[in-house]
């Protein structure tokens, strides 16, 4: 899997969005305006959001490719359209 995308790269946008997560956690606490919480919530959905978008595209840049290119390309696909699927209940 680590050959599929830049790990660094994700392992930052997680630990920004853990962040997000813990900033939200406090809110609640400060009685912040829900608004304002709701808005921190969708800024932490939408990173998740993003990091799906980067790991599914490294998935089929280099998995999908790999195995189109050695001939596995019915059971190939078939795993894609699976790893699409999981990654359309996020939204």
């Amino acid at each position: 899997m680590r050959q599929c995308m830049d790990a660094d790269n994700l392992h930052r946008r997680i630990k920004k969005i853990a962040g997000q997560i813990n900033a939200i956690d406090k809110m609640i606490d400060q009685d912040v305006p829900c608004e304002d919480i709701l808005i921190q919530i969708n800024a932490a959905k939408s990173a998740m959001h993003k990091v799906g978008q980067i790991i599914l595209e490294g998935h089929l840049n280099h998995c999908v490719r790999d195995g189109i290119e050695h001939g596995d390309a019915e059971k190939t696909i078939a795993q894609f359209a699976k790893a699409i699927e999981h990654f359309s209940r996020m939204s």
